[in-house]
C-alpha cells in the first residue's frame, strides 16, 4: 500500500508535541515524522546553517511521498521557511506544501489578545530573529500594539534531560517569566514558542498571572492545519489515510526511541537515517 504522509520536521523531540495534537485532531491521517537529532539543537546556530539542514530534511521528505510538510521547529520556521517557500519549492516540489508554527500562532493570538500586547518566550535563535513581532504585525493588523520577547537557553537543556521536576527548571522558568513580565506590565497573551515548552506547562503557570492567556503551539498547529485541508482539497486528496505513523531519526533510534515516548506519551520504534 502506498503511502504519501504529512511530514513532520523538527531539530529534535519538540516536534512530537506538535505531532501529538495532529494525531488527535486527525487520527485516520498518515505521518511521517523525522528528527534531525544528530544536528540539534539548532537554535544557536546561524542562519545559514539552519537554513541548509532544513531544505535537506524538506528534500528528503519529498522523496519519501509527503505531500505536505509541516516544519516543527520554530527556529527552522523563523530561519528557513520563508525561503524555502518562496525560492525552494517552485524548484524542487512545485506542487508541495510546506508550512511553519509561527504564522498559525500568530493567527491564534490576533484571536485572544484584548491588549494588543504580546510576550514570545523562544530559543534564542527564535528570539533573534524577530520572526514573532514581524508576523504579528503582520497578520494580527490592529489588534497588536507591541511585543516583547525573552530568550530561554536553558529551557530545552532540562526538558530533554528529563529535569523539568528539579529545582533547577524551576529556577530558569521563574527567571525567565519574571523577566519578560517586567518587560511589559499589559501583557494578555504570552506565546510559547517552542515545542518543547508544553513539558514545562505545569511550572509555566505556576509563574504566569491567571489573567494572562498562555498560547501553547501544538493544538493551535493542529486546529489550523485541520481547516486547512478543508480548504485545500486538492492537497488532503493527495495525503493517505490508514492511520499510520512513522519516526525517523538522523541519531541513534535505541536512543531516540527512549527519549521520544517521553515527548508524545507512548513508546515509539523509529528508524535511523542520513541527511546531507
Amino acid at each position: 500500500m502506498d503511502a504519501f504522509p504529512i511530514g513532520v520536521f523538527d531539530s529534535g523531540y519538540g516536534g512530537l508535541t506538535v505531532l501529538k495534537e495532529l494525531v488527535k485532531s486527525l487520527p485516520e491521517y498518515d505521518f511521517l515524522y523525522l528528527g534531525d537529532n544528530a544536528r540539534t539543537p539548532y537554535g544557536t546556530r546561524s542562519f545559514k546553517v539552519v537554513y541548509s539542514y532544513t531544505l535537506q530534511a524538506v528534500k528528503y521528505l519529498f522523496s519519501m511521498n509527503c505531500p505536505l510538510i509541516i516544519i516543527a521547529c520554530n527556529t527552522a520556521s523563523s530561519k528557513a521557511l520563508r525561503t524555502i517557500q518562496q525560492t525552494d519549492l517552485p524548484k524542487i516540489a512545485p506542487d508541495g506544501r510546506v508550512l511553519g508554527v509561527i504564522r498559525p500562532s500568530v493567527e491564534k493570538v490576533a484571536e485572544i489578545t484584548k491588549t494588543g500586547h504580546v510576550g514570545i518566550l523562544g530559543t534564542p535563535g527564535t528570539v533573534i530573529s524577530e520572526s514573532y513581532p514581524l508576523e504579528l504585525r503582520k497578520w494580527a493588523g490592529e489588534k497588536f500594539k507591541t511585543a516583547v520577547q525573552e530568550a530561554c537557553p536553558l529551557w530545552v537543556p532540562l526538558v530533554e534531560n528529563n529535569e523539568i521536576d528539579s529545582a533547577g527548571a524551576e529556577f530558569f522558568v521563574k527567571k525567565n517569566i519574571q523577566n519578560i513580565l517586567q518587560k511589559d506590565r499589559k501583557l494578555d497573551t504570552l506565546i510559547l514558542g517552542c515545542t518543547h515548552y508544553p513539558l514545562l506547562i505545569k511550572l509555566i503557570k505556576k509563574y504566569v498571572p491567571a489573567n494572562i492567556n498562555i498560547v501553547e503551539q501544538g493544538a493551535i498547529v493542529a486546529e489550523k492545519l485541520t481547516d486547512y485541508l478543508k480548504r485545500h482539497p486538492e492537497i488532503d486528496q493527495k495525503i493517505s489515510k490508514n492511520s499510520h505513523i512513522r519516526f525517523q531519526t538522523t541519531e541513534s533510534a535505541e536512543s531516540f526511541n527512549e527519549k521520544a515516548a517521553f515527548f508524545i506519551g507512548k513508546e515509539i520504534s523509529a528508524e535511523n537515517i542520513h541527511l546531507g
